[in-house]
């Protein structure tokens, strides 16, 4: 009976580990650390069919990973607590030491050498001093929650708002977290303009789960 036990047990550790074994439910998790969604913003954001990606929902659902509600006619999901954030955090940082994974990472940010990083508690301690900070997650995320006194840039937007930052002002964009390219790109454009701009070394979820200030738009 023991041994029989422990096997079950082992495989359900085997179960949570085999839903993080697919890219586009890697990706899932990515973006739901940001916040409640429905199936089509889920599928939008990690370009899937409504099929695939509730599919893909249902093997992280299963696992216990994620949880979902229904809101009138749409099923929203979340992750199933702060452990699996960390989970994620922590299966990312153990990735980054190997080869393949830190070769994709720089094929997909490019080269950070030129970006300067500014710390969450840096930031926490400037943004009653005129730092004007940039969310460029998509809209949803931002309302789901955010930096206090962040502005919604969405990524396709950037370009658009250069011209509406005031001269010398200082300027912090952040996105998803370590891995997400929105906040990179948003600061070499504003490099690109002759404006002072650095990326929070991270993202919104770590800011959060540091127990930072947080203000969201939405329900």
């Amino acid at each position: 009976m023991t041994s029989k036990a422990k096997a079950a047990l082992y495989d359900q550790f085997a179960l949570v580990g085999k839903a993080f074994s697919n890219g586009r439910r890697a990706e899932l998790v990515d973006v739901l650390a940001q916040g409640e969604r429905s199936v089509e913003g889920l599928a939008e954001q990690i370009s899937q069919s409504f099929a695939n990606t509730s599919q893909h929902l249902q093997v992280l659902a299963r696992s216990g990973l994620v949880t979902s509600r229904r809101d009138g006619n749409r099923v929203l999901y979340r992750l199933a607590g702060e452990p699996v954030e960390a989970l994620w955090e922590t299966l990312r940082g153990a990735a980054e030491s190997v080869a393949g994974v830190h070769r994709a990472a720089e094929d997909y940010l490019g080269n950070r050498g030129e970006l300067e990083l500014v710390s969450r508690d840096e930031l926490a301690r400037r943004l009653d001093e005129g730092v004007l900070v940039w969310d460029v997650r998509p809209v949803a995320e931002f309302e789901a929650g955010h930096v206090p006194g962040a502005v919604s840039v969405p990524p396709g937007e950037v370009q658009r708002r250069l011209d509406e930052v005031p001269d010398g002002v200082e300027i912090v964009a952040y996105c998803r977290g370590r891995f997400c390219v929105f906040a990179d790109e948003a600061v070499r454009a504003l490099a690109g303009r002759n404006r002072p701009a650095r990326r929070l070394e991270d993202g919104f979820p770590e800011w959060r789960r540091a127990g930072l200030p947080v203000a969201a738009s939405s329900g």
